[in-house]
């Protein structure tokens, strides 16, 4: 066999073990940082679908997703169970992670009723176009209380502002505002107040007319007002309040009056002769 043919192929040889080599080693290095590279992942449940305030999820209405690791959310939840049953508090969008803080406690209801805070009371309050400032009381919004009450003995009748900056929680059936943002005229706007201002909003409604006057939500000072008076629209000074009745006086003691001074008795001067003499008349002087 030719020499240099067998120089030839033993270069060749060489020259592809070389290669093969560097190719191996290569593609051992590309499959080791692959591996390096692989993301670690966790199973979340999501939104299957846009979730709105007071709903209670349904198996259907979530799905399980899969995200890293690192990135799950604090308060998700890793099973469809632990989700089911409970209402929503807060807006869910869809294939966002349902977490803890945007749910209520199983059995709490569903509705309205999950969305009150703990301490608070909802209370309805009957409206029409005019007092519900012309429909644009929508739910997140704060407004102000005004009454208006004919008070016992009084001849005409008296506004006042009875609550300040009281958070709308629903008008009619809504618990959110439309994706447009349009107000509808609604006949029942719902109030989340106090117990003690339950009170007082629930016998103004009873005894007199209420209307809601619409306010800034950055707006969270409350102002001191006096309330206006029937009289005052027609130019007339308001009545100065009636002056409450004194309180019946002890009874004095009888007054014990001083004997009267007795009276000086008379004196009389005598002369006989030389003999000159006083004589008293009065008590006591025989005569």
């Amino acid at each position: 066999m030719d020499r240099r043919f067998l120089t030839v192929l033993g270069v060749s040889l060489l020259f592809a073990l070389v290669v093969s080599s560097i190719f191996y080693q290569m593609t051992s290095r590309a499959g080791r940082r692959t591996d390096k590279g692989k993301v670690e992942t966790s199973a979340v449940v999501a939104a299957a679908h846009a979730l709105g305030v007071g709903v209670q999820i349904k198996p259907g209405d979530v799905k399980l997703v899969r995200v890293p690791r690192d990135r799950v959310p604090a308060g998700a939840f890793a099973n469809i169970e632990e989700v089911v049953g409970r209402p929503v508090v807060s807006n869910i969008l869809a294939d966002e992670p349902v977490v803890a803080a945007r749910l209520a406690d199983r059995g709490s209801g569903f509705g309205l009723a999950p969305v009150i805070p703990p301490g608070m009371r909802a209370v309805a309050v009957k409206v029409n176009e005019v007092v519900g400032v012309a429909g644009f009381v929508l739910p997140g919004m704060r407004v102000d209380v005004l009454a208006t009450v004919r008070p016992p003995g009084d001849a005409g009748a008296r506004i006042s502002t009875i609550l300040q900056n009281v958070p709308v929680l629903s008008a009619g059936q809504q618990l959110q505002p439309d994706s447009s943002g349009r107000a509808v005229n609604v006949p029942v706007v719902t109030l989340l107040v106090t117990p003690e201002q339950a009170e007082i909003l629930t016998l103004a409604g009873n005894e007199g007319r209420i209307q809601l006057v619409l306010r800034n939500s950055a707006d969270a000072a409350t102002d001191k007002t006096t309330g206006r008076d029937m009289t005052e629209l027609y130019g007339r000074a308001r009545p100065a309040p009636a002056a409450a009745p004194a309180a019946p006086r002890p009874p004095e003691p009888p007054r014990v009056s001083a004997p009267p001074p007795e009276e000086p008795p008379e004196e009389v001067v005598v002369i006989r002769g030389t003999t000159r003499s006083v004589e008293r008349i009065g008590a006591g002087s025989g005569h």
